[in-house]
Formats: structure tokens, sequence, C-alpha cells
């Protein structure tokens, strides 16, 4: 369930359980109904489980210069494609090795399906022909600290993350 500010500004993906919390304790408002028409009950209060909540006052959200490289955001990123051949990306690689002083960076890591990885090992892209499909730059923008921790988005969501989320 997605957590927007009072600006409808991403926040974060939070669980059932602490979104009925926020519904409850009136702290928080139903911005997009939930498709599967879920319910939460009680003895005395049912609560249809929403797909996106927004919170009733602005909370302040401390500045981060970069976003933290996760697996799930770096695949985002990548758009879950191989930036070798272009395939279904499974597993991450480091552009150049670790074991020849490459950094786990966002500028040195890609997302990689398992038999270009197991193709390109520990050597570098020049001593193979391989080039990379994109350019490897840091993510900028809000949502891009929500997608750093869900691995799956709900497409409703879509339309609150802004553009470059999809």
């Amino acid at each position: 369930m997605l957590l927007l500010n009072a600006t409808y500004e991403p926040l974060t993906a939070l669980t059932v359980r602490r979104a009925v919390v926020l519904l409850v304790c009136d702290k928080a408002d139903v911005v997009h109904e939930g498709d599967d028409l879920a319910r939460v009950r009680s003895v005395d209060l049912a609560v249809e489980v929403p797909s996106v909540i927004r919170l009733r006052t602005y909370v302040r959200v401390p500045y981060r210069a970069r976003i933290p490289m996760t697996r799930a955001a770096l695949m985002h990123r990548d758009g879950f494609r191989c930036a070798y051949c272009g395939g279904r990306a499974e597993t991450i690689d480091h552009v150049i090795p670790r074991s020849r002083g490459g950094t786990h960076s966002w500028e040195n890591c890609v997302a990689c399906c398992a038999p270009c990885n197991h193709r390109k090992a520990d050597k570098m892209l020049s001593e193979l022909g391989w080039t990379l499909r994109t350019t490897l730059v840091p993510p900028t923008g809000p949502h891009w600290r929500l997608l750093a921790s869900t691995k799956e988005l709900d497409p409703t969501w879509l339309q609150y993350l802004g553009e470059g989320a999809a």
C-alpha cells in the first residue's frame, strides 16, 4: 500500500496493518480504493483496504543526497533488462569487477541476465568486446526512495509516482 504526503508526493510503501491504523486514527485519508475489495474487520468496525492513502498533515522528509543502491532500485533503473543483451535481468553485475578494483555503486553496477553474467565473469568489457546498452547514472527524484525498498509496484501507484517510475 502506498503512503503519500499531504502534498501527494510518495513517501513509502506500508503494510496493511499500519495503513489501517493511520485510517482508523484519522491521520490519513483514502486516495485510491483497493481493487480486490479486501476488508479488515473487528467487532465494531470494518475497513476496506485501500491501494493508496494520503497523510492529513505534511511530514518533512529529511534530505538525503544519494538514493541508496538496492537490488530492487537497480532493477527498476535498468527496466528489468540485461545491460549487455537486453534480455530479462535476474542478477546484478559489476561492470568493472570488484576483483579488479570496481566499486559497488550506481556508476558500476547493472542489471544482468544469468548467462551474460556467467560469460562475463571477472573480465572487463573491453576484453570481451562488449558494450553497455545504457549509461550508468544514479537515479533522481522522490519516487526512487520508494522503488529502492519495493520489489513490485501496484499499477495504480504509477499515477502518484510521477514520470520515470514505470
